[in-house]
């Protein structure tokens, strides 16, 4: 538990630090954010197919629907593969992070950025984005719930395709001019770093007995100790 609290701690201090920062209005951070909102807008007003995908994305990537999917996936994990705990931890990992970032929209209360020719509009609060918040929890989780059940190559797929959906959320509410970078970047390290510190600490919940094998989830993740190319079928008796 004290390597979780540590690994939350070194994702904490960037994003709360970034928060410091917009709330006193730190003019070299605020004069970048602001000038990349204009460049980024700029550049979507005079492609029109670039705007057209970046709307089209925001509505697919409202918080909901990748919390959706991923609750299935949880389901799946679970019914499928036996992996109840893994599937249980997922799951109220995501809900909490997506009820901590609304939280800290309320505590830091940054208004969003104003531009003369708008792309796109948002309500509520602009630090951290919610959007890209919760993707990179949702990328991270679901690709360390999975990782057990994954061949090596689908993990590298896995591996590049959540990282692509985080970084291409985070750029659309740029480019649609309804977040600043530094919001987009608070939110990436707040929802990743969420995931693997609770998953950090999920390990340490479920240890294994002193008379057992390492359970699966000992070497199921992409941690720097992981031995097995393909680690053992996870039961509920391990689990236990």
């Amino acid at each position: 538990m004290l390597k979780a609290a540590g690994y939350g701690l070194a994702f904490a201090v960037p994003v709360t630090a970034l928060a410091f920062l917009v709330r006193q209005k730190f003019l070299p951070v605020i004069e970048l954010d602001e000038k990349a909102i204009v460049a980024a807008t700029n550049l979507t007003r005079e492609h029109p197919g670039l705007r057209q995908f970046f709307v089209v994305w925001q509505e697919l990537t409202q918080p909901k629907w990748p919390y959706i999917a991923a609750t299935l996936v949880c389901v799946v994990i679970w019914r499928r593969h036996g992996l109840k705990t893994r599937a249980l931890w997922a799951f109220l990992t995501m809900m909490v992070a997506w009820n901590l970032q609304l939280l800290l929209k309320e505590v830091v209360q940054r208004a969003r950025p104003v531009v003369s020719d708008p792309v796109s509009h948002a309500p509520g609060y602009s630090f951290p984005s919610g959007h890209a918040a919760n993707a990179a929890a949702v990328a991270t989780i679901v690709t360390l719930l999975v990782w057990p059940v994954l061949s090596p190559r689908a993990r590298r797929v896995v591996l590049v395709g959540a990282a692509a959906y985080a970084l291409l959320t985070a750029a659309d509410r740029v480019f649609l001019g309804v977040h600043f970078p530094s919001d987009v970047l608070a939110g990436l390290v707040f929802g990743a770093g969420l995931g693997i510190a609770s998953y950090i600490g999920y390990l340490g919940w479920n240890p294994s007995q002193h008379h057992a094998p390492p359970p699966p989830e000992g070497t199921a993740g992409p941690e720097p100790h992981e031995l097995n190319p393909l680690p053992p079928e996870e039961s509920d008796d391990d689990e236990r």
